[in-house]
Formats: C-alpha cells, structure tokens, sequence
C-alpha cells in the first residue's frame, strides 16, 4: 500500500482541470453544430432528419434555429444536408449556465423566371 501512496503522489495526475486543460479531440469527432446559412435554401431536409427535434426551419421568415441543449450530436442532419451547409466541428461546445438557442436569419430565394433565364425578356425603355 505504501509504494501506491507514494507513486500517487510523485507521479502524473490521472484526472485533467477541465475546462482549463482540454485534450486534443479525436479524429472524426462530431462536435458543436453551425450552419452556412447563406448556402442554405431552408428546405428543411435537417428538421426532418433530426431524431432529438432540435432544429427548427421557418421557411416563411427565413429563419433556422437549434436548441443545442437538446441536439445529440449524431450528425445524421449534417448527413442528409442536400446543399453541405451545415457542418460539425471537431471540438464540443463550451459548458454554459444559461440555456440559448441558435438564431440564423437567412434570404428567401426566389425563383427566377422562365423568361428572366431565356434572356428573353425585353428590358423597359
């Protein structure tokens, strides 16, 4: 018992201060949820897909959202992104003592005309 006590208290730390120390994250490692909301067309494929329900997609206000308290990091809506805007960091989100939910306001994009994309449309004199 003797030289485990002293061991222990010469050797290394077995525990790490987190978060003051962090360990570098593992490869492929599915961390903190963003989106690129300018690539994003708001169809809404990342609400469907997602099994805990934390995003939200407002197609009218162009808004997205996502209650990272309630996402489970699977990745599956990172999978099913038909346009690759929404991406998973390699590292995991900051603890936090207040609950927040991710606002992203986006454009409504409208779909050009059959005549505007012919070109042939005659411009106003």
């Amino acid at each position: 018992m003797t030289p485990t006590i002293v061991k222990n208290f010469l050797g290394k730390r077995a525990t790490r201060m987190y978060p003051i120390t962090t360990r570098e994250p593992f490869a492929d490692a599915r961390g903190e949820l963003y989106i690129d909301i300018k690539e994003c067309n708001l169809c809404g494929l990342c609400a469907r897909a997602c099994p805990a329900q934390c995003i939200t997609v407002d197609r009218e206000k162009a808004t997205w959202g996502c209650d990272p308290f309630e996402c489970v990091y699977c990745g599956v809506c990172v999978d099913t992104c038909s346009r690759h805007c929404l991406h998973q960091h390699d590292t995991y989100r900051a603890p936090a003592t207040e609950k927040s939910v991710m606002h992203e306001q986006g454009e409504i994009k409208k779909k050009a005309k059959k005549e505007e994309a012919d070109g042939s449309a005659q411009p106003a004199a």
